[in-house]
């Protein structure tokens, strides 16, 4: 049977994680936990994950935390866009799983606002789609226009690059959900050359090959790469600037190397990009557009 191996960059970075003993046990000499955060001081009454199924205190908040066993040696702390999530072993008493959530309290909090922080600025950027409204391409605004006297050669959009207008074949009383999707079909086209030149740029510097190119509609996944070469992109990446779709397509094409994020992983990313880091940071602070109706 052909192994399957994967490795996936999520949307706003991989979920934060706290690493914990392997086993939860306290004791009269535990110390105190640490001070709360400055930004975790003014905290909303609760937070709750959509999956939650256990709820516990936190410095006055109530969270609401999505709770699994597994088989595992530890019990794990993860916040990621949704919120709390927690895994432990088996044989671990719901005692013991709590006394490690209360002893990460100012971790739990902090990344849970943190988290916060990045609906509230995807929401305040969400597209609204109409007749004349902003949106970013490549890190830069562009506007569209509705353009019903033009077929765009049956493809239903067409960009002026001088304006930095999309001009979209559709009646000036279009519904959102027609805008929507001509805009969306010419922006996955884009998106889809200008990956691909990224891709045939760097792969050759990194010294692997890349078999295949498939677009994402993740809500959590900046890409993702297949040992056999297989290259999975979000096409949203679009509307981020070029410095962020290549530290994406770098990171996916080094996993051609390294299946793991390893230190000879990062190495082999800072061979062609030594600020990756800066890179990632803006990546993960990146207001990425919405365009529900």
């Amino acid at each position: 049977m052909e192994r399957f191996i994967q490795l996936a960059l999520d949307l706003f970075g991989e979920p934060a994680s706290a690493p914990v003993a392997p086993s939860a046990q306290t004791t009269d000499n535990t110390p105190a936990p640490p001070a709360l955060p400055m930004q975790a001081v003014f905290q909303p009454a609760s937070w709750h994950h959509p999956r939650a199924n256990r709820l516990v205190r936190l410095r006055g908040c109530e969270v609401g935390y999505e709770f699994q066993r597994g088989k595992r040696r530890t019990i794990g702390l993860s916040v990621g866009s949704e919120g709390l999530s927690v895994r432990a072993p088996r044989w671990s008493t719901l005692g013991e799983v709590e006394a490690v959530i209360q002893e990460k309290a100012a971790w739990v909090l902090d990344k849970l606002a943190e988290a916060r922080e990045r609906a509230e600025r995807r929401d305040a950027s969400r597209i609204r789609w109409a007749d004349g409204v902003e949106l970013p391409l490549l890190g830069e605004p562009a506007w569209l226009r509705l353009d019903p006297a033009h077929g765009f050669s049956g493809r239903g959009a067409a960009f002026d690059a001088p304006t930095r207008t999309l001009h979209v074949g559709l009646p000036h009383h279009a519904k959102e959900a027609q805008i929507r999707d001509a805009a969306q079909a010419w922006l996955m086209r884009h998106a889809r050359s200008v990956f691909t030149e990224r891709l045939d740029l760097f792969a050759p510097r990194l010294g692997v090959r890349w078999t295949r190119l498939s677009l994402s509609n993740a809500d959590t996944r900046w890409g993702s790469a297949s040992a056999d070469g297989r290259i999975r992109l979000n096409w949203r990446l679009i509307h981020l600037s070029m410095d962020m779709i290549d530290y994406v397509v770098v990171h996916e094409l080094s996993h051609l190397r390294h299946m793991d994020h390893s230190p000879r992983f990062w190495d082999v990313v800072a061979s062609v990009m030594p600020d990756h880091q800066e890179r990632r940071r803006a990546l993960k602070d990146a207001a990425l557009p919405l365009g529900e109706v």
